[in-house]
């Protein structure tokens, strides 16, 4: 009688195990934390295409800033080169070489405007896709963020519920014979599902096949009773 009422109590633990599985399936498999894998692999995306972007925008101004002050170096030398040719009191001969090199000077002047004017417009460029990065990558992270806070929350739910189906097993695990209790363990480390079921009418309870008459006859000769079929705990 006492191992009838361990072995009943076993199948009400296994029924309590099979909740709290059913619990760890849902935390794990909610369909938000798919979307929160996207979302934070997106955040980390567009947090190196931001940085990827500052980068290039930090090389540009560098780049113009030089571009500038030699355009302005060029500028003034040219300039002063044009008060020399124009003050005049040189050769025919030095004044052709000085007209040959405002020449050359006003045609790098050209140049050096021209590059400077592609400069600044690659610089806007970069600085609209770093602002366009930037809100994706605050739409991303808010997203983030409202995807933590949903499963969060249901988390916290289900955690509660885990904590009631435990403190339940808690209360039912001391009625079990611990060498029950232990092949019961062993039995659901090695498979999934249920590994006790009731013994109805010759049909087990774990694996659902029919047992003839002479094999329950020999399957309750056990203890405990053991289908011949699953090797499953039977409860009679």
């Amino acid at each position: 009688m006492e191992e009838l009422e361990s072995l009943a109590d076993l199948l009400d633990l296994q029924d309590v195990d099979l909740q709290i599985d059913r619990l760890l399936d849902r935390r794990a498999g909610l369909p938000e934390l798919d979307e929160y894998k996207a979302a934070h692999a997106d955040v980390e995306r567009l947090t190196k295409d931001v940085e990827t972007a500052a980068e290039r925008l930090k090389a540009l101004e560098l780049d113009l800033d030089k571009t500038t002050g030699e355009l302005e170096l060029t500028e003034q030398k040219a300039a002063a080169e044009e008060n020399r040719l124009y003050a005049g009191g040189m050769s025919a001969r030095d004044a052709d070489y000085l007209r040959r090199e405002v020449e050359m000077l006003r045609t790098k002047v050209s140049t050096m405007e021209e590059r400077v004017l592609e400069l600044m417009e690659e610089k806007e460029e970069a600085e609209r896709a770093i602002a366009a990065l930037e809100q994706d990558l605050a739409d991303a992270t808010a997203r983030k963020q409202e995807l933590e806070g949903i499963i969060g929350e249901a988390w916290r739910k289900i955690d509660a519920e885990i904590g009631l189906k435990e403190a339940r097993k808690a209360e039912i695990v001391p009625s079990i014979d611990p060498d029950l209790l232990e092949l019961y363990e062993e039995l659901r480390r090695s498979r999934k599902g249920a590994v006790v079921g009731a013994l109805e009418n010759g049909i087990c309870g774990v694996c659902h096949l029919k047992l003839s008459a002479a094999e329950v006859s020999e399957v309750l000769r056990e203890s405990p009773p053991r289908c011949i079929h699953c090797r499953g705990i039977l409860v009679p």
